[in-house]
């Protein structure tokens, strides 16, 4: 059976992170990932992640399935919605849905209201979102580039 564990993405190795954030399969569907990553900068970049909980009292998680580092995912505070994320190694996109119903688990527990996720054009398979209580709300444009975003049905 498959164990996937939720930790605070500042345990990840830089280098893990950093392969993570340069993967080419993962970049076409992060538009504002920025193109200068290096091991301290990702490891900023965790450390901003995990600031997140102190800030708003949610936050992001690095996501491990049997023990190796797959991705990060959880909410990130966009004005009064909690918007969910998921990134993932390509080799662990399998289990995105197992891992979004678990996340969308902990933002229940959490009390989260208005749950929302914003993804570029570029992810064209949209049906699991339906599946996992998501309904189109809007397109929007968010820092120069285009988003369609989905919302939480009775979040």
């Amino acid at each position: 059976m498959t164990e996937i564990t939720f930790h605070p993405l500042s345990a990840i190795p830089a280098t893990e992170l950093l392969a993570l954030l340069t993967d080419p399969d993962v970049r076409r569907h992060m538009p504002l990932a920025g193109d200068s990553w290096d091991e301290p900068s990702a490891a900023d970049w965790a450390r901003a992640k995990d600031a997140q909980w102190q800030q708003h009292g949610y936050g992001p998680w690095a996501i491990r399935i049997d023990g190796a580092f797959a991705g990060w995912g959880g909410f990130q505070k966009e004005g009064d919605e909690a918007d969910l994320g998921l990134v993932l190694f390509p080799g662990q996109w399998g289990h995105g849905a197992t891992i979004f119903r678990e996340l969308v688990r902990r933002g229940a527990q959490m009390q989260l209201r208005n749950v929302t996720i914003m993804l570029p054009p570029s992810r064209v398979r949209l049906k699991g979102l339906a599946r996992l209580g998501f309904e189109p709300a809007v397109e929007l444009d968010y820092a120069g580039q285009r988003f369609l975003k989905f919302r939480l049905a009775g979040s």
